[in-house]
């Protein structure tokens, strides 16, 4: 690449910066360019960094997100049309989760193409209207148009009191750092959905029926972990948190890039969440089951760092399961299964590449 390229970005594609630095690109001019607000604190551009934006309401934030899903990139073919919907809302959800929020509200807002049946936007509307429900809101507004391609936008409203809000920024060291569950389920129900028919058959043969079930499930209908958010919130005790969409790598290098205490995190590969049916994928793939949970996503579970005196008390009560500590050493670091630390990479699923 020319050095002209390099020091002149608009002659650069954005698949030249990946989502990441885009959004990063963004945040770095969004202080100069935004308007002065009584809404906004500067808790307002700390949020710009993670999950969901806050913005104040006295006691209170408002916890403000939106995800945007394209069939052609975020929907599978075997998905039906009330996953599409379901999903829509779940992924909107699963950031305020990861902040301690309760949500109230969801807009969404559809480019529907012309010969979409009825039959199917019916659909799609019921997994948005029966998600919504389960999450105890409400769909409150949105918008739809003609596209080339189904995409539904989701707007997910929710509020959290100032003083528990959960954020990326807080991890100190000798905290724990957690998730609220197993990780790669939902990579490993995707490379079997996205598998040659030939694979996907003879997979068929050697999979037990019961693990195809339970990896489709979590690939086509994830699930956030809403209450366990709030009740961290609640609990005084969460020094840092996000959800895990990206891959565990990914979420871990956001974590360490927003302590403003030159944090480190080292994770324990014995410590990763692995079930039997994840294990069982791979070795029919032949693919290392680490790299399911660290690259892929889609996980949907909360990754957090916890004071270290605090988390017996809630490992049991919230179902955490400890992967790693929080160190001074300011790296991304993993122990493999002989006791070697490497580096760790910040890589995960990028929507630009």
């Amino acid at each position: 690449m020319s050095s002209k390229n390099l020091k002149n970005p608009g002659n650069r594609k954005i698949s030249h910066f990946g989502e990441k630095k885009l959004i990063k690109r963004l945040l770095s001019r969004s202080r100069a360019f935004q308007p002065n607000s009584p809404f906004f604190d500067e808790f307002y551009f700390k949020s710009l960094n993670d999950d969901a934006a806050l913005i104040d309401l006295d006691d209170k934030y408002l916890v403000v997100t939106s995800d945007l899903l394209l069939e052609s990139k975020h929907l599978p073919a075997k998905m039906s049309a009330f996953q599409k919907g379901k999903k829509v809302v779940t992924v909107n959800v699963s950031d305020l989760a990861a902040m301690g929020a309760k949500p109230f509200g969801f807009i969404l807002s559809l480019g529907l193409p012309q010969d979409l049946l009825m039959e199917e936007y019916d659909e799609i509307m019921e997994g948005v209207f029966k998600t919504c429900q389960s999450y105890e809101m409400g769909l409150i507004g949105g918008d739809t148009n003609e596209s080339d391609e189904l995409i539904l936008s989701g707007t997910c409203l929710g509020v959290v009191d100032k003083n528990k809000v959960l954020m990326k920024e807080g991890a100190r060291p000798g905290d724990v750092v957690a998730v609220t569950g197993p990780l790669g389920v939902a990579a490993a129900g995707f490379e079997f959905l996205l598998s040659p028919l030939s694979v996907k058959k003879n997979l068929k043969e050697i999979l037990k029926p019961s693990t195809i079930k339970i990896i489709v499930k979590h690939a086509l209908e994830p699930h956030t972990r809403l209450k366990e958010g709030i009740l961290l919130a609640e609990s005084g005790f969460v020094t840092s948190a996000t959800d895990i969409t990206d891959g565990l790598a990914s979420e871990v290098g956001e974590l360490v890039e927003a302590s403003e205490n030159g944090a480190g995190i080292t994770i324990l590969e014995t410590m990763i969440p692995l079930i039997p049916e994840v294990e069982e994928v791979t070795t029919a793939l032949d693919k290392n089951p680490l790299d399911l949970t660290l690259y892929y996503g889609e996980d949907f579970e909360l990754l957090l760092t916890i004071k270290e005196d605090a988390f017996d008390q809630l490992k049991d009560k919230i179902g955490l399961i400890q992967v790693g500590v929080v160190t001074s050493s300011g790296k991304m670091e993993i122990v493999d299964k002989e006791g070697k630390t490497n580096i760790l990479k910040p890589s995960g699923y990028q929507h630009f590449k």
